[in-house]
């Protein structure tokens, strides 16, 4: 290159970019999903964007819209040979661009939380990152009903007060039965009272989202998750708020190993989170 300057340039990502950003992740140690990917791209095809330098991708990030007034940001990592150069900080503006008008959400790790602020994020709740090997059985309740299509309205509507906008495009993939995703709904009398899922991480298992009406609710539904991947890691993201999760994740002798900041721009969505045991995904919310 002799020196010359570099050609900066902005765009969105196709669904193969999306691997590659989901590879960053892992190395950067955040342990997606081993079939994020489709589900991910599901909630929005637009909302994932790249800076490449000379034609190489330099720098990643997700601005995720829901319905019509809420987003999400996440996967927002430069690799480490780009960093400082002003190409990511280039890539979060060209982002921001597309969320106008939106309140916009995000799971900050510590050292970002300051520079989130700046940008006019303010902090809701830490959420905690629990995680454990599972020493649970999945119980013989006759409550407890595999999630598929037959159920998904149900557990769609169940969802929608959890979450500040409408995301059927992700729940629809997300609850699909996959070889490495399942998801259990606890139903009474006809009626969802809870559901979660669980997926294979690159590392052990995660299970997200996990919400319930009632504490033994939860603790049901976690035992159905958990009980799959018995003697194997698994990971749940608490919101440090909801003191009831955060019994259940000690019961089961989980322990934190990482946090993050969920953060808001524009007004704080008022969500249930004395139901919400686990969030859904720290990159989609």
């Amino acid at each position: 290159m002799g020196g010359g300057a570099m050609t900066i340039e902005y765009r969105r990502m196709t669904r193969a970019d999306l691997n590659l950003a989901i590879d960053w992740a892992a190395e950067e140690g955040w342990n997606p999903g081993r079939d994020d990917g489709d589900p991910f791209f599901a909630a929005d095809r637009d909302g994932f964007h790249m800076a490449t330098v000379d034609g190489k991708p330099a720098a990643v990030i997700s601005a995720v819209r829901y319905g019509k007034g809420f987003a999400f940001i996440g996967f927002y990592i430069a690799k480490p040979e780009f960093r400082g150069k002003g190409i990511g900080w280039g890539l979060w503006n060209y982002a921001m661009e597309t969320l106008k008008g939106r309140v916009v959400g995000l799971d900050g790790v510590v050292d970002q939380q300051e520079n989130y602020a700046k940008s006019g994020f303010e902090l809701a709740h830490r959420n905690i990152r629990m995680s454990g090997i599972s020493i649970t059985d999945t119980p013989m309740d006759p409550r407890l009903s595999m999630i598929g299509r037959g159920l998904y309205p149900s557990v769609k509507a169940y969802d929608r007060p959890f979450f500040p906008d409408e995301r059927g495009s992700f729940l629809a993939a997300w609850l699909t039965p996959e070889e490495n995703r399942r998801g259990f709904a606890l139903v009474e009398d006809g009626d969802v009272k809870g559901y979660g899922v669980i997926r294979a991480c690159l590392d052990g298992f995660k299970i997200g989202p996990l919400l319930a009406d009632t504490e033994a609710g939860a603790d049901t539904l976690f035992r159905a998750l958990a009980g799959m991947v018995r003697g194997q890691e698994v990971i749940l993201d608490i919101p440090e708020t909801n003191k009831a999760a955060q019994t259940l994740a000690e019961r089961y002798e989980l322990s934190p190993v990482f946090e993050t900041a969920r953060m808001y721009r524009g007004p704080r969505p008022d969500l249930p989170l004395k139901r919400t045991f686990g969030i859904t995904t720290f990159e989609l919310g």
